[in-house]
């Protein structure tokens, strides 16, 4: 099985680097969550080694309504490194992209480690700041066909990220307003309270994860809360901006096309 993980982080790797899409992997052999988080972490080594530094998780099934979809009961995490980052206002070449999609987020940053399961009063105490970001999703397997074990193995599908101006980390986080455009044009409209009804939620949720899997979050990590709309396909040429009512804005611009 050794081999069988490390054969998987490399492909998966290799379609990462190249926009070359790959078959679904459990179609060939099926294996289960723990070892999807094994590929995961085989393939953030590959990174590592590459000289991407860890900066935190992106996270994954905070929307009830998409559990309920999925039949699972928690959420996923993905790894964040600093080569996934795109400063504010930055430009995304979509050359090595296969499926590119966008989804607004609210983002921690923590002032302190995390180490054992946090009630949600202590999610709060535990943080630095919060901020709007942009993630950008894309699956690299073909025909986006995949199970809930490939998209762990995959890196829950992250690719890029973008994260706007820090607020107090007291600002209130309850149905805020959520409006994604690309052009200027509104394209999804949300609320923060997808994110499992408060996004603090989501910290306290795998505060409690992490911890039954004996891993520690740094403190100075970054945590994407998880999406508050729909995905949006991307193409080349868009401008698009996330506006979070009482958080702000952030935004990027894309260029050239995707694989």
């Amino acid at each position: 099985m050794t081999d069988f993980i490390q054969s998987c982080a490399r492909e998966l790797d290799i379609a990462t680097q190249t926009g070359e899409a790959v078959d679904q992997l459990s179609a060939r052999q099926p294996f289960d969550l723990a070892q999807a988080y094994r590929i995961q972490q085989a393939g953030i080594g590959l990174r590592q080694q590459r000289g991407e530094r860890a900066l935190g998780l992106k996270l994954g099934f905070t929307s009830r309504a998409k559990r309920v979809q999925m039949g699972v009961d928690a959420l996923i995490w993905g790894e964040l490194t600093d080569a996934m980052q795109l400063a504010d206002g930055g430009e995304l070449t979509l050359g090595r992209l296969i499926h590119p999609r966008v989804e607004p987020e609210i983002a921690f940053i923590t002032a302190q480690e995390i180490s054992r399961p946090l009630s949600l009063a202590e999610a709060g105490l535990a943080l630095a700041g919060v901020a709007p970001a942009l993630e950008i999703i894309d699956s690299r397997y073909r025909d986006f066909r995949f199970s809930l074990e490939d998209v762990v193995a995959d890196n829950c599908s992250s690719s890029h990220f973008v994260v706007g101006p820090l607020s107090p980390p007291d600002a209130p986080l309850d149905n805020l307003g959520v409006t994604l455009r690309f052009d200027g044009r509104p394209v999804q409209l949300g609320s923060s309270a997808a994110i499992l009804g408060q996004p603090l939620r989501a910290l306290m949720e795998v505060s409690a994860l992490l911890h039954a899997a004996g891993r520690t979050l740094p403190a100075g990590s970054l945590l994407l809360a998880g999406a508050a709309t729909a995905a949006e396909p991307l193409r080349a040429g868009l401008h698009i901006g996330v506006e979070i009512a009482g958080l702000g804005r952030c935004e990027f611009v894309t260029s050239g096309s995707a694989a």
